[in-house]
């Protein structure tokens, strides 16, 4: 996150809403973050947050008129605009949606975004009645189609103690959308299918046969992909791991729930990145009942799952659909990979080394080799985050849309 916000201008507009106190903590986020931050408050914030608290957490002057008597500010709605790389209003209020809905310029915040051509992303917060009403869904229409990003409120009980939609969104979210913003759109116009997580394979009602894979690493390149422009498909065995901003998924248990579901998705996808660690084998019989300690066998007799991987290499159908693979290996990582990567006609293959205590399996660190048909490139130890976004680099270049650095 820090690489992408460092030194960028971000623009906050805070309007009248109680939830203009959540946004303090945002402004807080990007600071950290090394964002250069700039405040627009409207008279009616000015109610809720005193302009010096916003003032004090980005060491900038917070600017709350169009013309406030300093001749030096008298033009500052078009430097703000032409500074900016992302304007972010948050929380933005029914007066605030319906006025820049109609193109309004009385105030600093809305000449501001009028003067800008940098990505607007409007975050609403208001009662539930005011949110639903005809008028505001209408303006918040409009400003889809000039071409205005809006995160969704979430549903739940407000201040004002009525229970539905019109909460601001938490932080995490509106994050993902600015990172959207600031991002290369190299994967526009894709649907990738991400994999992640393990399978567990039933014994009985009470026990199962599953592996150690938290998810992580599936999850930070279904983040990742979403980030360069995506419509995202996540396919996901049990995690304990929230669902990224914008990435519809799947939640699946066995291996054969997930090979349903990732050959229902991939058959109009143009890349698709398996990531979870699916059970090659599952017990041949299934009891209904909890099995008794004293009655259970020596052994478990097993069957094996079907292929996901396998199946979708030799199902292509001539399409021109991109697909990797990942290989997790205690010994000859290079070799086993290499034999996976060509029975299983995948385009790129990821392994690493799952007796390492920084990569693999539960750890939020991960190291690499990526292989491809001639060439094998290993990344450095990153966390999950980072690793996920030099194998989406790698895979932007395989396709000819990255940058050739």
């Amino acid at each position: 996150m820090a690489k992408q916000l460092a030194g960028k201008r971000i623009v906050v507009g805070v309007t009248g809403s109680i939830a203009a106190f959540k946004v303090v903590g945002w402004v807080s986020a990007l600071a950290k973050e090394e964002a250069r931050v700039s405040v627009i408050m409207t008279n009616a914030a000015r109610e809720f947050i005193a302009p010096l608290t916003f003032a004090a957490l980005t060491g900038e002057k917070v600017y709350t008129a169009m013309f406030d008597g300093d001749m030096n500010e008298a033009m500052a709605h078009i430097e703000l605009a032409q500074d900016a790389a992302l304007f972010l209003i948050a929380p933005a209020s029914a007066q605030t949606i319906a006025r820049l809905a109609h193109g309004m310029a009385d105030d600093l915040l809305g000449a501001a975004v009028l003067a800008t051509r940098a990505p607007v992303v409007i975050c609403p917060a208001m009662n539930s009645r005011m949110f639903l009403h005809q008028a505001t869904q209408e303006n918040l229409q409009k400003l889809k189609q000039l071409g205005y990003i809006i995160v969704d409120p979430e549903s739940g009980m407000m201040a004002c103690k009525d229970d539905g939609p019109g909460r601001l969104v938490e932080w995490q979210s509106a994050e993902e959308v600015a990172l959207r913003c600031l991002s290369r759109q190299d994967l526009a116009g894709e649907k990738v299918v991400v994999t992640a997580g393990p399978t567990r394979e039933a014994i009985d009602p009470a026990r199962f046969i599953s592996n150690r894979s938290s998810g992580k690493m599936g999850y930070a390149l279904a983040r990742e992909v979403y980030r360069r422009g995506a419509e995202v498909v996540l396919i996901s065995g049990p995690t304990a791991l929230a669902c990224p901003y914008g990435v519809h998924r799947t939640v699946v248990i066995s291996a054969r729930e997930m090979y349903d579901e990732v050959m229902k998705a991939v058959s109009d996808a143009t890349i698709v990145i398996k990531a979870a660690a699916v059970s090659d084998f599952r017990p041949r019989h299934y009891s209904s009942e909890k099995v008794k300690k004293d009655v259970v066998q020596d052994t478990i007799e097993l069957q094996q799952n079907p292929d996901i991987l396998y199946d979708i290499g030799h199902l292509r159908d001539n399409k021109k659909r991109f697909i990797m693979g990942f290989a997790a290996e205690s010994d000859n990582l290079e070799a086993e990979a290499r034999k996976k990567l060509a029975r299983k006609r995948l385009d790129l293959i990821a392994v690493n080394d799952i007796s390492s205590k920084d990569a693999g399996f539960a750890v939020d660190t991960n190291k690499v080799t990526l292989l491809d048909a001639h060439h094998s490139t290993t990344l450095p130890q990153a966390s999950k985050t980072t690793t996920a976004a030099m194998i989406v680099d790698h895979i932007c270049k395989m396709l000819g849309t990255g940058n050739a650095e």
